[in-house]
């Protein structure tokens, strides 16, 4: 092999300074490269979807010059495959963090949609000196201990008992709850064409995410400004998210929006889903 091929193989790196002395006059230290002049965005999907549900939203928020990340939790979307171990809530924490420390994020904004709001919540209270917002999108808001049954305020203990039951009874073979009919996140049947879309794309979810409960381990979210978004067309009231809506008016930390479609914003009203993202964002 020549000298020329090795040397543009192998090219030749510049002997490190040593420490105390200066570096030689002209030369400038490499600095890492700021890439957010607005706060970058994490949104997080709910049960039985993937990343592939902010498709729409993801243009519309990087068009305004933020940075968009849509990850897909362990075991869901393009993830099902990995189905063992089966994953639970704490997977899907590590998985969100893992994306803000890969891509070294500051200032996030995190939303969460349904069962994303479990997984944000947490990584709010683990990652906290990166978070700057967290936008619940008629999502789940748990506290220190809470799961996906118990964080519903106000819940009675034996209600609480009786949907985790019910959980455990979604998911016939003890472990994975199949995906959902359409109409279940609030999208019309009668439409045949967004339905079938779905129909094709959900997949299933581990109940065992729903049982975990989460644990704070920074003093959760508080201090971190919030923004709920609760659906009015219908409301999804069943899973007391008009609940959670009700404690954000309440003020302090919390702003509280509305929007008027079915409990799939992202889907059946990008454009809305991403101005209150941004306003949140702002």
């Amino acid at each position: 092999m020549s000298m020329r091929l090795l040397s543009f193989l192998f090219p030749r790196r510049p002997r490190a300074t040593a420490a105390g002395t200066k570096s030689k006059p002209g030369r400038k230290e490499k600095q890492v490269p700021d890439l957010d002049r607005k706060s970058p965005i994490v949104v997080v999907h709910g049960a039985w979807h993937g990343g592939w549900c902010w498709d729409l939203v993801r243009p519309l928020l990087e068009a305004e010059g933020h940075r968009v990340f849509s990850p897909t939790l362990t075991g869901c979307g393009g993830r099902a495959h990995l189905r063992h171990p089966v994953p639970g809530l704490e997977t899907h924490i590590e998985d969100v963090l893992g994306v803000i420390e890969s891509h070294e994020l500051r200032n996030a904004v995190l939303v969460g949609h349904s069962y994303g709001g479990m997984v944000v919540t947490a990584v709010a209270d683990r990652a906290k000196d990166k978070v700057s917002r967290i936008v619940y999108i008629d999502a789940a808001v748990p506290r220190d201990g809470d799961d996906f049954a118990s964080r519903i305020p106000d819940a009675p203990a034996d209600s609480v008992e009786r949907m985790r039951e019910a959980f455990r009874g979604l998911a016939p073979d003890g472990e994975w709850i199949p995906a959902m009919p359409p109409e279940v996140v609030g999208v019309d049947p009668a439409n045949t064409e967004m339905a079938d879309w779905l129909r094709r794309r959900l997949t299933p979810h581990p109940v065992r995410s729903w049982l975990e409960p989460v644990r704070f381990v920074n003093g959760g979210t508080e201090g971190i400004a919030k923004t709920y978004v609760v659906c009015t067309a219908p409301p999804t009231a069943l899973m007391g998210y008009t609940l959670h809506a009700e404690e954000a008016r309440k003020g302090g930390d919390w702003t509280c929006r509305e929007i008027a479609c079915g409990h799939d914003t992202m889907i059946l009203k990008p454009e809305e889903t991403a101005r209150l993202i941004l306003e949140a964002a702002a």
